[in-house]
């Protein structure tokens, strides 16, 4: 239930972020929009885990260095966010981005890739995507 109700907490300020941050790349340009985003989302990080009183730093050195710019990945999605958002409205990037996710994760799930455990797809996993591509469609052409 808990992973349920973290899912919905970062849907919402998913949609919450990208309208805030198109607003204000429209008000001071969109890279700087983004850097605002990005140090904002590091003093937040900072301010809660201090609060929280650290964890272990040691295991900075078990991690692969390919998973430790998985943050730069952040500077790109905002970037697109906001760019999505001032050609093609909120609903249509939302959505749009939700397909994406989805899509990526369905094939890092069903190959296993950065170390997840390998799941196997049947038909309604492909009919449910289907019909939400059909969906973003509809959205698009009314």
């Amino acid at each position: 239930m808990k992973g349920v109700l973290f899912s919905i907490l970062a849907g919402a300020f998913l949609a919450l972020q990208g309208v805030v941050n198109s607003r204000v790349g429209q008000d001071i340009g969109t890279w700087k929009a983004v850097m605002i985003n990005q140090l904002g989302g590091f003093i937040l990080a900072a301010l809660i885990l201090v609060r929280m009183r650290g964890g272990n730093w040691r295991g900075f050195r078990e991690v692969k260095p390919l998973y430790l710019i998985g943050g730069a990945f952040a500077a790109i999605i905002v970037f697109s966010n906001i760019s999505a958002m001032h050609l093609v409205g909120a609903t249509l990037t939302v959505s749009a981005v939700l397909i994406s996710q989805l899509c990526l994760t369905f094939l890092i799930d069903s190959r296993g890739w950065f170390d997840t455990v390998k799941k196997s797809m049947h038909l309604p996993q492909f009919v449910g995507i289907g019909i939400m591509i059909a969906g973003v469609i509809i959205l698009r052409i009314s």
